[in-house]
Parts: structure tokens; sequence; C-alpha cells
């Protein structure tokens, strides 16, 4: 079976892949058609796909998270791949497949990560600030362990959050030490806060986003991440009005740095400045990671980065 990672242009293949994406849409000819606009994805990658002519039983068959047969023609399109759909069936059971087997996951066990991130709450020396962590932490422990940290962007795979944030903790920790003005159970605690609620505001299956939840679309994960530091300063008896509890949100809020980015203020206490950063690195080396990763290696350029201001990378030969 051919990966999508392995998919060049002009090609035909066949293989089993998974519907991470679906929408029926229609053509701009008289009369209109419907057709499907795909996502497949593999554990090496995903590509964009098209099935043309669509009847009435493709749109009662197929969905997101579908395991599907495709047989297809890998094109050019815009200078990006993509395939076109000539033959499309639901996988069966004599085929032998898992969707277990096609999904993308963070490359360290949840089970460490998880570890990772409770025994650096246990390292916090402020009693309120574990206190309000703890209380926020717990609110998503089970989800935790699978959720991933964006739709698409970064991190948007199987337990994609808590590498993210064990990652962060690892820059965290050595910028502590180069800069020891910076309070470290603010930077830690504002790490493991700074997208706690994501797993809130995402609807996601096996580490897939299908769609955002109520919450999600009128309050986002930053505004409801602040709302929780409250809930745990009144559930734990922390003075709202307290350093601790201001600090925490303040650094939550302005962790997207600015108004545009979605940050309803800008970083103005050292450990906010340092978070964005810290986040920021984290998710743009992520991206480039993932895009070297899933671009096959006799491709000397990758697609262009739509995070990373539409750039391309390209490998050096050394």
């Amino acid at each position: 079976m051919t990966l999508i990672k392995q998919l060049q242009a002009p090609e035909e293949f066949v293989g089993y892949y998974l519907i991470k994406e679906l929408e029926v849409k229609q053509t701009n000819t008289t009369p209109a058609k419907d057709f499907m606009d795909i996502v497949l994805c593999d554990a090496s990658g995903q590509i964009s796909a098209k099935l043309w002519d669509v009847s009435a039983t493709d749109k009662e068959t197929f969905f997101p998270m579908t395991l599907v047969k495709v047989q297809g023609l890998v094109q050019n399109y815009r200078d990006k791949l993509q395939v076109k759909i000539g033959r499309l069936r639901k996988a069966l059971p004599e085929d032998g497949v898992h969707i277990t087997e096609f999904i993308r996951s963070a490359p360290i066990s949840p089970i460490d990560l998880i570890h990772t991130i409770n025994q650096v709450l246990e390292s916090i020396t402020n009693p309120a600030i574990k206190s309000i962590v703890s209380f926020c932490v717990t609110k998503v422990e089970e989800k935790l362990n699978h959720y991933p940290a964006a739709k698409t962007h970064h991190h948007a795979y199987f337990a994609g959050l808590a590498y993210h944030i064990v990652r962060m903790l690892e820059i965290g920790e050595f910028i502590c030490k180069q800069r020891p003005f910076l309070n470290p159970d603010l930077i830690k605690a504002g790490i493991i806060l700074h997208d706690i609620a994501k797993p809130e505001e995402m609807i996601a299956q096996l580490g897939i986003v299908s769609d955002y939840s109520v919450q999600g679309k009128l309050l986002g994960h930053i505004s409801m991440a602040s709302n929780w530091i409250t809930e745990a300063a009144l559930h734990h008896g922390i003075d709202l009005q307290s350093d601790v509890v201001i600090g925490l949100q303040h650094i939550v809020l302005s962790h997207h740095n600015l108004p545009e980015w979605g940050s309803p203020v800008l970083p103005q206490i050292p450990e906010a400045v340092a978070l964005h950063y810290i986040d920021s690195m984290d998710a743009k080396l992520q991206m480039v990671e993932d895009t070297l990763m899933t671009t096959p290696e006799t491709e000397a350029w990758t697609p262009m980065i739509r995070g990373l201001e539409n750039k391309a990378m390209y490998r050096l030969n050394l």
C-alpha cells in the first residue's frame, strides 16, 4: 500500500486511507453537480482529494472518520498534490485494516507525557498556583491523553496537546535557568494552562478534530481557561484580586501576543512575554518538522506552510 507521503504526480494508486475531512460542494457548471472535497490521511500525512459526480448513495455512505479503499490519480493542482478519486468504497472487515493504523500520534506515549506534566505540576512551590493548575488539569485529565493541540496548524494529532505542553516545559526550564529573573512557578503554570481548555473548545476523535464545540465557537479556549482560573480560585478560597490569580489570568489571556492573533490583552509581565515566545517557538518548529516528515525525501522543497506566512522549507543536501 502506498503511503500518502510517497504519492507523486502523475501516479495512479490503490490504497486504504482515512477520510479526515469531507464536504459536499457544487461545481460552477450549468446545471451544477455535486462533488466531494475530501482530505485523506494516514500515519504519514494527508492529501486533498476530489470525488466528482457524487451520487445520493455516496452522500449517505461517506463521512469523516470513515476508513476507505481508494483508487485514484495523483495530480498537480496550483503547485500542490491532489488526488482525483476514480473509485471509492468503505473498508471491509476482510480487508484486514484498522482505523488506528491510519492515525498519526505524538512520538512519545501519552502515559509518559502525562507523567511528565504531573511531575512538573508537583514541582510548583507556590501552593496557590499549584492548587489552581491542578484544578484546571483535572477538568480535562482524561482528554489530555489523546487530544490534539489544534485542528490543522501544529501538533494536530493524537496526544498532540500533551506533547506540545511537554516540549514547552523543556524550553521553559532552559529559559528560567538562563534568565533567573523569571518566576519558574509562573512559567510552569502558564505553559500547562495556556491551552488547557482546548479539549473543551474542540470536538475530536483519535486526535482528529471534526468541529468546534458551542463553547469553543462562542468563547474560545483563552477565555475559557481564564474562567477556569477564576473557578479554581473560588473553589480554593484564593483572593480573586491576588497577584497569583491576576498573574495567571494575564499570562493565559495574553499568550497569543496581539489582538489580531486572538489575545484580548498584550503581554505586560515578564513571564507572559516569555510564554508567548516559548509557545510560538514550539508551534512553529513543529510545523517545520511535521512538514519535513510528511514531504517525500525526493522533494527538495516542502509545500508552503500556512502558519509560517506561507513559506516553503528547503532541504539542504549536507
